[in-house]
């Protein structure tokens, strides 16, 4: 069966604008986004994502591009919309144990209220207790108090007055010190000298008087010292009596204010309690000093009063750390910049002069704790970048506890500081973690506990079946492109534009690509075209330009060797025909662009008995995939001629002019043809380019890049004028997957280039040689009916005979050669 010549309409998918049924995508951009294609991977997020379990974290397979990070914000959105608003997250100055600050949760919305309480609560107290303190009938009841404790402590001192006067001394108190001094007959003060001038015996009568009174003023101030403690006490019973009706009225309308019911009703009532305690324990810090004390030290001292009562009002603020008030749903977090501040939360130190301090106040929430009730969307990719974080991430997936650290590590704070352990909170998130194939069965093999975590699997397809239904879907995308960046909308002609180019992506007539980036940037790409032109629809005209300016922003490489083709530096025969010379097709992928590049293939065949030589893989020019094509392609041979074996062969086979080595089996159909070529003398035609794979029966199986492979191949042929005589020769396998530029459609309409289909490799030597191939499957099952003799006289009618012949004369050649040799031998002996 020849190879047969494809039609122009079946050389690429074209989509009727008329069939689209809009006029503009500005009637589209109000409908919903739906998972173009991804039928599979939605319905195992929203299984997913509605699974309230343990353990059943989301892994989103995919390439960059597809829409997953997009998809999946919208899914999670609409899974968080039927979840109730998870708690608020404070956390309090723990009065037991300062170095472990206390978790509390509250109801969405309490947080706030909570913290604007007790923030006016500090703010109220401040203004309130002072005045309390300077009002008259707080005034009188601790003057009663002192009055009552200086009657008592004026009776003892008058008894030690009359005590002292009785012995000459006369007695009074200066800053609290008891000074005595010796009077003489008079009463007057006897000055030192006159007290060395008294008679030796009175000295020792005022010695023993004075040893007297030193011991009456230690029973003195034994006797008033429980006076003065009593009076004390009663002064800050006084106090706490008086200012505690201002406290506990603040706090009941706290407790009044937060009257839903929460999970920690008594660790809250307690700290509300501690607080109380705190407060007046302290109230003297409340009441600034007297200011008449004046001078610096009177200055310290208030400075000191104030920061000692700053201190007391941190300990009795709320850190909101999450705050839901507002929310209507459970929250969605995406964190692109995952760290182990940002996901697990931090704690800030500010500096004091040489010391690092931290409280409670100093803990700031993670993106996993503000995700707790709802979703957070990560990337596995951002996640192995910083050292530590996947494994902190597991062992929280294995616990589902969250404990903030210091920086250094707990125990360790900086500066040496014991480092705040604040307690530890319950977490339930769903994690949505997105990585591509690759990573996902690596993480299946290097952490399979970790692994076992993300237990559903959310699989985006690089390509999809192409329907109706995702066309519509993909102009519905180009709106909403349109909307969102305020772009031109598309006429129905440039979006049938748009969708043919998904499909040649995909390389596929019949499905489209799931690399929805790329759509997404030829849309805006072209809008911005037609907005330079001053248009206001996007037209067919404004997508062909924007190709061909991506194109021309990408292909200097493709133009520098076509300029090598064309200034005859690389040697490529486009017309004629030559014994053992084809031309190959190749793809070059550089990542952001691809091309096709013809290349040429040489053969030779000797009698020898080495077999297929590989000249790249002889110099290490090939790599693995390419060596197989070859060895599969050996095999074919060697049962193409098993009738004719033992093979006497020696055959080379080359890529020309080809230095940065050589991968894949596309060219093993090329390399057959040209040993075949060889074998029979029959010249193959220069005018076709060649690709395709074979297998171990002559079967031409698809190769990848056809478009580009046909593409290069026609730009080359047109470069040095088409004659009519050119075009190449494909897998009838690769048919669906064509969707070749409009020019190589033009040309092939015009009859001025071919595209030839092939199913076995003896349709495509027989195009190629314009001799019958004799290596069909029915042609070798009737060879082999025949006898052996009768095909030794056989007329040289198929490309099978000739080289058969061919491969004859090789076995009879080096049959004689090795009789010549064992005859020398012999002679030898």
């Amino acid at each position: 069966m020849p190879a047969s010549a494809l039609a122009p309409h079946q050389l690429r998918l074209t989509i009727d604008p008329a069939t689209l049924g809009f006029a503009s995508t500005a009637e589209l951009q109000d409908l919903p986004l739906p998972w173009i294609g991804q039928e599979r991977a939605q319905a195992a997020a929203q299984f997913g994502l509605g699974l309230h379990q343990p353990d059943y974290h989301l892994f989103v397979l995919g390439e960059v591009g597809s829409g997953r990070a997009s998809l999946l914000r919208q899914a999670m959105q609409t899974a968080a919309a039927e979840r109730a608003v998870p708690p608020d997250l404070c956390y309090l100055h723990n009065f037991d144990k300062p170095d472990h600050p206390l978790a509390l949760r509250l109801p969405a919305g309490q947080g706030r209220q909570l913290r604007q309480g007790m923030a006016d609560m500090a703010k109220n107290l401040q203004a309130d207790i002072p005045k309390h303190l300077a009002a008259a009938a707080f005034k009188a009841d601790a003057e009663r108090i002192e009055k009552t404790w200086q009657a008592q402590e004026s009776e003892a001192f008058a008894v030690l007055d009359a005590f002292a006067e009785a012995r000459q001394f006369r007695i009074s108190r200066e800053g609290g010190q008891m000074v005595f001094t010796l009077t003489g007959p008079k009463g007057q003060p006897l000055t030192e000298a006159e007290a060395r001038a008294l008679p030796r015996e009175r000295r020792a009568e005022i010695d023993a008087a004075e040893h007297a009174l030193r011991t009456e003023i230690a029973r003195f101030l034994e006797a008033t010292r429980p006076l003065e403690r009593a009076r004390d006490d009663a002064l800050i019973a006084l106090r706490r009596h008086s200012i505690k009706p201002l406290v506990e009225h603040a706090l009941h309308d706290i407790r009044q204010g937060l009257r839903k019911q929460i999970k920690d009703t008594v660790k809250l009532t307690h700290w509300l309690d501690q607080v109380e305690h705190a407060v007046l324990g302290d109230i003297d810090l409340f009441e600034p000093l007297d200011a008449e004390r004046g001078g610096d030290q009177g200055t310290d001292a208030e400075d000191d009063r104030k920061d000692a009562l700053d201190d007391l009002l941190a300990r009795c603020q709320v850190n909101l750390v999450v705050d839901n008030h507002g929310r209507t749903a459970a929250p969605v977090v995406v964190e692109d910049n995952p760290t182990q501040r940002t996901l697990f939360g931090s704690i800030e130190h500010g500096s004091d002069a040489d010391t690092v301090q931290a409280d409670h106040t100093s803990i700031h929430a993670g993106s996993l704790l503000k995700a707790h009730g709802g979703f957070i969307l990560l990337h596995l990719h951002d996640l192995a970048a910083e050292e530590g974080l996947w494994q902190r991430l597991r062992r929280f997936l294995r616990c589902g506890r969250l404990q903030i650290e210091e920086g250094g590590g707990p125990g360790h704070g900086p500066g040496g500081a014991v480092a705040l352990q604040p307690e530890p909170v319950d977490v339930d998130v769903k994690i949505v973690l997105i990585g591509s194939v690759d990573e996902y069965y690596a993480l299946q093999d290097a952490d399979p506990d970790a692994a076992r975590r993300f237990r559903v699997k959310v699989d985006f397809s690089d390509h999809f079946a192409a329907t109706p239904a995702t066309h519509h879907a993909t102009a519905i995308l180009v709106a909403q492109v349109c909307k969102k960046r305020g772009l031109p909308h598309f006429g129905p002609d440039a979006v049938a534009l748009v969708l043919e180019q998904t499909h040649r992506e995909a390389d596929d007539q019949r499905r489209q690509s799931g690399r929805f980036a790329h759509t997404e940037a030829l849309a805006i790409e072209s809008a911005a075209l037609c907005k330079a032109r001053g248009g206001t629809l996007v037209q067919a005209a404004d997508v062909l330009a924007a190709l061909a300016a991506r194109t021309q922003r990408h292909n200097q490489p493709e133009e520098e060797l076509h300029d090598s083709i064309t200034e005859g530096e690389r040697l490529i025969t486009l017309q004629g025909s030559i014994t053992g010379q084809i031309n190959a097709m190749t793809q070059i992928d550089l990542g952001d662009y691809r091309f096709g590049f013809p290349v040429r293939i040489t053969a030779r065949t000797f009698a020898g008995q080495e077999g297929l030589l590989n000249i790249e893989r002889e110099v290490d020019m090939s790599g693995p995939i390419h060596d197989k094509g070859v060895l599969i392609l050996h095999s074919y041979l060697t049962a193409l001629f098993s009738h004719v074996a033992p093979l006497a062969l020696n055959a080379s086979i080359v890529f020309e002019q080809e230095y940065s080595g050589v991968e894949g089996d596309s060219a093993s159909c090329a390399e057959l043809y040209a040993l075949l070529s060889s074998l029979s003398g029959l010249p193959l035609r220069q005018g076709i380019a060649v690709t395709g794979a074979l297998n171990q029966h002559g079967e031409v199986l698809p190769v990848g890049g056809i478009n580009e492979k046909i593409e290069g191949w026609f730009r080359a042929c047109s470069t040095a004028g088409l004659d009519g005589t050119q075009g190449v020769l494909i897998p009838a396998r690769n048919q669906r997957h064509l969707m070749l530029d409009r020019s190589v459609l033009d040309a092939v309409e015009r009859g001025l280039f071919h595209v030839y289909t092939m199913g076995h490799v003896s349709e495509g030597i027989a195009l190629l040689t314009g001799e019958a191939s004799g290596m069909s499957p029915a042609e070798l099952l009737q060879a082999q009916a025949d006898e052996l003799a009768d095909r030794a006289t056989a007329v040289e009618d198929t490309v099978m005979q000739r080289a058969e012949l061919t491969l004859r004369a090789y076995r009879r050649a080096c049959q004689v050669a090795g009789g010549a040799r064992r005859g020398r031998g012999a002679r030898g002996r």
